[in-house]
């Protein structure tokens, strides 16, 4: 609720519900996941997910990653039910755009090849103001699809190419096996982890690997008032609001 570019961000409205409403509704639609669970420290949070039936656990209000936040979620949840999770699934948010297939796209290398910890979904930037744009961060990856760096400002450079080049960004679907979630919230933060402010960062510095895998969906996260504009807009006729509409009278 704190976001310094677009403060109360997570319950700003999109077609009448709110923006976690969407991502919440549309995460539980996945067949992959067994349960979804808002993580927050905003009590205004909990009381709306709570009010339409969602589950909420209540983290710590020092966190600056969503994956220390998850992580700390995680440890509550498996407290509570007396069983440990194989995979969690990190989903951002301010992604109201979410589709279920996104989900499967992220955890489906997990499930394939036992020595990827960590994936996280990528798709391409719409043009050079998305490039310069620092709300959007940018990833390069290897020839294997590995990352190599996560950046705010444009990477990589134009400049000395006679060719186009794939311009990605990072789209906040991060699936984590639960093992590798512990050792993550447990690593020391690094430099380029503060500087980039990109928790997989962390992950690269101290020696891991991200998987970065192409999603097939073309989604718009949210970080200002205009782009929340842009995507209500992109929303309207989405079949999927017609999947969850009847969860969100309760409201």
């Amino acid at each position: 609720m704190g976001s310094s570019r677009f403060p109360g961000k997570p319950l700003a409205h999109i077609l009448g519900v709110p923006m976690v409403g969407h991502v919440y509704f549309r995460s539980k639609l996945s067949p992959m996941l067994d349960e979804v669970f808002v993580a927050t420290c905003d009590v205004e949070i909990r009381e709306y997910v709570e009010s339409v039936g969602g589950n909420c656990i209540m983290t710590a209000h020092t966190h600056e990653r969503a994956s220390d936040r998850v992580a700390e979620a995680a440890e509550i949840i498996e407290k509570q039910k007396g069983t440990k999770a194989d995979i969690v699934v990190l989903i951002q948010g301010d992604e109201p755009m979410i589709i279920p297939d996104m989900i499967e796209e992220s955890v489906t290398p997990l499930l394939q090849e036992s020595s990827i910890v960590v994936t996280n979904l990528m798709g391409e930037l719409r043009n050079d103001e998305e490039h310069k744009d620092t709300n959007e961060i940018k990833v390069v990856v290897d020839l294997k699809g590995f990352a190599l760096y996560f950046s705010r400002e444009p990477i990589p450079s134009g400049w000395k190419s006679g060719q186009p080049l794939p311009l990605l960004k990072q789209v906040c679907v991060i699936s984590f096996r639960r093992d590798f979630l512990s050792t993550f919230s447990q690593l020391p933060e690094t430099p380029l982890e503060r500087i980039e402010s990109v928790d997989m960062l962390r992950i690269l510095e101290h020696g891991y690997k991200v998987k970065m895998v192409p999603t097939k969906t073309s989604v718009y996260s949210v970080d200002t008032i205009e782009e929340l504009k842009e995507v209500e807009t992109l929303m309207r006729n989405d079949p999927l609001l017609k999947l969850y509409a009847h969860e969100t009278v309760r409201h």
